[in-house]
């Protein structure tokens, strides 16, 4: 198997005026390509920090991140938002959909900012297969607000992969759901990364949620306390 994320010894510390606060205190971590990953710990943990450094949305202190085999810790943030853009989805417990756009111009977005170059018809066309895929091709003129919140995650899901990214980060993505939403969500997750193949982490506090992935990562005070298959 391929590895896509290899991490070793990677900390993470913040400064507050004379302060230094570690949050990250050497975690090394390697997931395949394919796999589908829960990362769980309780507040404090430094599970969001992680998944931030995961994300390209911050870089580690100390230690090296390879993703996909290029080292990613040091790059800058413009290398770093290039390679958001072209290989990283993100799903977060709040959907962070556009209000006034409809779901299909929430999903098609990110396409403004791809390297693609796409005609408006184009970019029309794949995130109506995007909403389409996620079960919502009959909701597309729909707005934010004239949708059930399990339907809001899915159009945010749906504009996660709009890219084809190698990797997909989702923060407590069934966190603001009742139950019978989270299962279709966490179902149409498991079912995304069987038949599309892209390589999923889950960061949540719920046992629940875990339940639905293979391996699960658990972390305390900043370090991997112990990572374990599902039976």
């Amino acid at each position: 198997m391929t590895t896509l994320i290899d991490m070793h010894d990677v900390t993470k510390t913040y400064r507050m005026g004379e302060v230094e606060l570690p949050v990250l205190k050497g975690v090394s971590l390697a997931v395949n390509e394919g796999e589908l990953v829960t990362l769980m710990g309780a507040s404090g943990s430094g599970k969001s920090t992680l998944m931030n450094v995961l994300g390209c949305l911050d870089h580690p202190t100390s230690g090296e991140y390879y993703l996909d085999g290029r080292e990613v810790s040091r790059f800058g943030a413009r290398e770093r938002a290039r390679l958001r853009n072209r290989s990283i989805g993100f799903v977060f417990q709040s959907f962070n959909l556009l209000p006034r756009m409809t779901a299909l111009e929430n999903v098609g977005m990110p396409l403004t900012y791809s390297r693609e170059r796409l005609t408006d018809r184009e970019k029309r066309e794949r995130a109506a297969e995007m909403l389409a895929k996620v079960g919502l091709g009959d909701r597309a003129g729909h707005q934010p607000s004239q949708l059930s919140g399990g339907e809001q995650q899915r159009v945010a899901i749906a504009r996660a992969l709009i890219n084809h990214p190698r990797l997909l980060l989702a923060d407590e993505p069934t966190g603001n759901l009742d139950s019978v939403r989270s299962q279709e969500i966490l179902r149409m997750i498991e079912d995304l990364n069987r038949t599309e193949g892209i390589t999923v982490v889950l960061v949540t506090h719920d046992p629940a949620v875990a339940g639905h992935t293979r391996r699960t990562v658990r972390m305390k005070d900043g370090l991997i306390e112990e990572a374990e298959k599902a039976a």
